[in-house]
């Protein structure tokens, strides 16, 4: 491992061409992580800047729109993006070619007009992404799907209900849009799902806060009558925590009837996965009984202390220690290869509260991982977007350095190896060049398998 850097706050949104040699540094510094997650963890991380020419004309268009599916993963408000508040970027963007020769890497869109680095096109019209004003590569933007043209018959559309993301794969269904973890006392400083909630209906657009389990099934038979080549393979129900009821239903209920009704109604169609908080196990037994397959108890940090500064909700209603031992608890259940629990990769080293030093967040990170993987249970992770909303988004608007992005997947692909463990089910092939999964590199890094085809 290279020695660690200081956090020196951080590296700043330039176009002088640090920006670039950071990147060639750290390519050249970690070997083994492919160079396609050294730029696809920057853009996540730091987000992206679009010409004009490079928005979609919403849903009337040819390119698939971001869909704002849970969280904004922007790095300003609406009111503040301009054209792209108004001609949405697109959902995703695939990163080919250029002078680091890139395989096939799909990136989620973190709009960040700030961003050294930009999507644009050239002189021919051919899309590309520039970091410092250099192009580094080829940009393919999402086709719009043929399901995205057709409404429900109440006139919503397919994108507001059922939006798909992971470049098809992965069917999101966003069922409860806000949070019961509501106020500075309990919300995850992190977290802008309530403030993305609050900004679209502010600004008029259509953004249903809990979804009909009928919307659903319209929504998702649309999709299987059009979806003729089965790109969309997963679907993931979530949506904030509830801490007392929704409908009279508490969290298990609430977001089992939706999979009971799936199953149901497309049995075997798409592998179905919940995202919850950690359920006693009486509870994530109802979920596997309604057909749920893969299991999502978020984690979150893995250090005690931040978890308790950072996740207050969390710790005041369940805490952290029940927290994992209701994860551990739900693999007698799932089976430890089916419950893969995330953690938000970055927060580790947010200000005022987080580690100083790259090693210290490392070591930190890796004591998670080593815990969960002894265990037989594959974490993974979706890399912070320093929402301006949130607390930590505002103390830290640049975010992790990269250098702990790239150590983090380093680490991550180690310990695997170290327990022997493979990717995890419900996320596409892994391998650079052939993930899916886009709004973290883990799945670029780890190794591709004999039998996945591009």
């Amino acid at each position: 491992m290279a020695s660690s850097t200081d956090r020196s706050r951080t590296e700043p949104h330039r176009t002088d061409g640090n920006r670039t040699r950071l990147v060639e540094r750290l390519m050249e510094q970690f070997p083994h992580v492919p160079r396609e997650a050294v730029i696809k963890e920057d853009l996540l991380r730091g987000g992206l800047a679009f010409d004009e020419s490079a928005l979609s004309d919403n849903e009337g268009g040819d390119v698939k729109p971001k869909s704002y599916f849970i969280f904004s993963f922007d790095h300003g408000t609406l009111p503040e993006l301009g054209a792209a508040a108004l001609r949405r970027p697109p959902e995703e963007i695939v990163l080919t070619g250029g002078p680091y020769d890139l395989r096939r890497t799909v990136v989620s869109v973190r709009v960040n007009p700030a961003s050294p680095y930009r999507v644009a096109a050239d002189d021919d019209g051919v899309l590309g992404l520039y970091l410092d004003g250099r192009r580094i590569s080829d940009v393919g933007l999402p086709p719009m799907p043929d399901y995205y043209r057709h409404t429900l018959e109440n006139g919503k559309s397919v994108m507001e209900v059922a939006p798909t993301i992971q470049w098809g794969y992965l069917v999101y269904l966003t069922v409860f849009r806000v949070c019961q973890y509501f106020g500075a006392k309990e919300e995850c400083q992190y977290c802008d799902i309530n403030h993305n909630w609050r900004q679209h209906k502010a600004a008029g657009r259509p953004y249903t806060g809990v979804k009909p389990v009928e919307e659903v099934l319209e929504a998702l038979a649309i999709i299987d009558k059009y979806d003729t080549a089965k790109t969309s393979t997963a679907y993931t129900l979530t949506g904030g925590a509830i801490t007392s009821h929704i409908g009279g239903r508490d969290e298990a209920d609430f977001y089992g009837q939706y999979a009971k009704a799936i199953e149901e109604r497309f049995p075997g169609r798409w592998i179905g996965k919940v995202v919850a908080q950690a359920l006693p196990k009486a509870d994530v037994q109802r979920f596997h009984d309604y057909g749920v397959q893969i299991y999502h108890p978020n984690y979150e940090v893995w250090d005690r202390r931040l978890f308790e500064l950072y996740c207050p909700g969390k710790e005041r209603y369940v805490g952290r220690d029940e927290w994992h031992r209701r994860i551990l608890d739900s693999a007698e259940v799932f089976g430890p290869r089916n419950v893969i629990p995330n953690f938000v990769a970055g927060v580790e080293m947010a200000e005022p509260f987080g580690f100083t030093t790259v090693d210290e967040a490392i070591a930190s990170t890796t004591e998670g991982l080593r815990f969960f993987m002894s265990h037989g249970i594959t974490p993974r992770f979706t890399t912070w977007c320093p929402e301006p909303t949130t607390p930590l988004g505002k103390t830290n608007p640049d975010g992790a350095p990269l250098e702990y992005h790239i150590r983090l997947l380093d680490a991550y692909r180690a310990t695997m190896e170290e327990y022997g463990l493979s990717s995890p089910p419900g996320y596409g092939p892994p391998g650079a060049g052939r993930a899916v999964f886009s709004v973290s590199s883990f799945m670029d890094s780890l190794p591709a398998r004999p039998d996945d085809s591009l």
